[in-house]
């Protein structure tokens, strides 16, 4: 298989991504995807530069294997699925979700008091 190829499915599984997230991520389907990862097909220039905007990742480690992975910090996918959330939701909903998320902010920092309070103990 071609070294890019290899690079790519290490880019998805980097950012713990399945074929059919990645795929839609850089606009294209799973089975093409499929395809570049375990079957060495041919990819273009386009897909170079979608992943390497979409996820920060260098160019020359993806096309040569020199450098870092990521040009900058890793992104957090799971931050940019929330806001992709926040996002589609109505101003309503959007309150709604702060305050859940202010919620399991509060119990989380209160277990952390209780933790700490055991441990001292």
């Amino acid at each position: 298989m071609v070294e890019v190829n290899k690079r790519i499915k290490q880019v998805r599984t980097a950012l713990n991504l399945t074929q059919q997230e990645f795929a839609k991520r850089i606009l294209i389907g799973q089975s093409s995807l499929g395809e570049i990862e375990t079957r060495g097909r041919k990819v273009n220039k386009r897909v170079i530069q979608i992943i390497c905007t979409q996820f920060g990742v260098n160019e020359d480690w993806l096309k040569n294997g020199n450098g870092k992975m990521f040009d900058i910090e890793k992104p957090d996918i799971k931050k940019e699925r929330l806001i992709n959330i926040y996002n589609q939701l109505n101003k309503p909903l959007q309150d709604c979700l702060i305050e859940h998320s202010e919620s399991l902010l509060k119990v989380h920092n209160e277990n952390i008091i209780i933790d700490k309070n055991e441990q001292i103990e």
